[in-house]
């Protein structure tokens, strides 16, 4: 899924900024550097996001920022998040699918030489793609 939602960054001291997502609560980080910490923010909500996908916890859309209480001295911005990506990036396990397909369709397959299982990744990465898109 993709989502974009609005990080609060903070500038704590020279060498230090606090961020959060006010609409995913709990998801707090921080970095050295304004660049770093929309980096740890980002990688914060997306752990976040997976977590809550996988248990089919209810996600809250995105407030509008004008909406949001934004302290005065603080930074807004938006941050898009990728959970099929960051799963793909950070979840590179293999696990084992048997899979039925007819015997004919096995054997033409295996005389053209076709890598199933990598011909099933492949088709589900598009198909993921194209639910995305929708």
């Amino acid at each position: 899924m993709k989502y974009i939602y609005t990080a609060i960054i903070e500038k704590v001291n020279d060498n230090r900024f606090e961020c959060s997502v006010p609409d995913l609560p709990g998801c707090i980080s921080s970095g050295n550097s304004l660049d770093q910490a929309i980096d740890m923010i980002t990688d914060a909500a997306s752990g976040w996001l997976v977590i809550n996908e996988d248990e089919n916890n209810p996600i809250r859309t995105a407030t509008p920022q004008s909406e949001l209480s934004i302290p005065k001295n603080a930074i807004s911005t938006l941050i898009r998040i990728d959970t099929i990506a960051y799963r793909a990036a950070t979840d590179t396990r293999s696990v084992r699918k048997n899979v039925s397909l007819p015997a004919w369709m096995a054997n033409f397959a295996d005389k053209l030489n076709i890598n199933c299982s990598q011909l099933l990744q492949e088709s589900l990465r598009q198909r993921f793609d194209m639910l995305q898109r929708q």
